[in-house]
């Protein structure tokens, strides 16, 4: 019973926060479930949640995306991604830098690690800096955002962080920000599950989650979807300044989890 409690409150606030900030729910929700499964099937079960939520997130939200934007950033964002698969494939080669522990976990800190932190922290500062806040991207930047923000995507998995930050840059309201952010973020979830569904049948391997599982993800599913209903019910209360504040924050707060190795 506290495993469903668990993730159910935390899907339920993770789902209403990252209705906002556009990222996050992956991040703060994998952990999560790591505590009650074996990890691989905590990231399985958490791409699960994630597709789902990412659906749901349209049908709610959907209508306020901007399809310009869309289009514009999505798509190269898609294509880069198997770009930046393939750069992973090349740098996991790359030895560790430092390992250590933090009681019973192993942090490791590598290249790539150091190198998203770097980029996280940077725009982390575009969204709390006073004088860097205001500043704004012309949407003829937004191809080169989609294409960062993608090849991150398949280089470590955290595409949706970058897609927020340059889309906070382009002039547009909450409700827009939000809505297409979830059509891009679903878009690349299509993507993704395609692509590890081809891999499945690939390695003619099964799905790592078996029947057991279902019952607690279906919980952080069904908990998602009320957090985002709760989230939409005071999205025209909240300010772009906001929204700048929390994905600020989040991506610092990545930055350094990426950095020292945490995550």
């Amino acid at each position: 019973m506290a495993a469903f409690i668990i993730v159910g409150m935390a899907a339920l606030v993770t789902a209403g926060l990252t209705l906002y900030s556009g990222f996050g729910l992956g991040t703060l929700l994998m952990p999560v479930f790591a505590l009650f499964f074996p990890v691989e099937v905590a990231v399985a079960a958490t791409a699960v949640v994630h597709g789902a939520n990412n659906i749901f997130k349209i049908a709610v939200v959907g209508k306020h995306a901007d399809k310009t934007l869309v289009l514009r950033f999505g798509v190269p964002a898609i294509i880069a991604a198997f770009a930046g698969a393939i750069a992973l494939g090349y740098v996991s080669n790359f030895g560790e830098i430092i390992r250590y522990s933090i009681g019973s976990r192993s942090a490791v800190i590598t290249p790539m690690k150091l190198i998203m932190g770097a980029l996280m922290l940077v725009f982390a500062l575009f969204e709390l800096l006073p004088s860097l806040r205001e500043l704004k991207f012309d949407r003829k930047h937004l191809f080169m955002g989609g294409i960062l923000s993608g090849f991150f995507g398949g280089f470590s998995g955290h595409q949706g962080a970058l897609r927020s930050a340059f889309l906070t840059k382009v002039g547009i309201t909450t409700e827009t920000f939000v809505g297409t952010n979830a059509a891009i973020g679903f878009m690349v979830d299509i993507a993704r599950i395609t692509t590890y569904a081809v891999t499945f049948l690939l390695a003619k391997t099964t799905s790592p989650l078996g029947p057991d599982q279902w019952f607690l993800i279906l919980t952080g599913i069904l908990a998602a979807f009320a957090g985002i209903m709760i989230g939409k019910r005071f999205l025209h209360k909240i300010t772009m300044k906001t929204v700048q504040t929390l994905t600020g924050v989040l991506l610092l707060g990545i930055a350094l989890a990426l950095g020292s190795g945490i995550v």
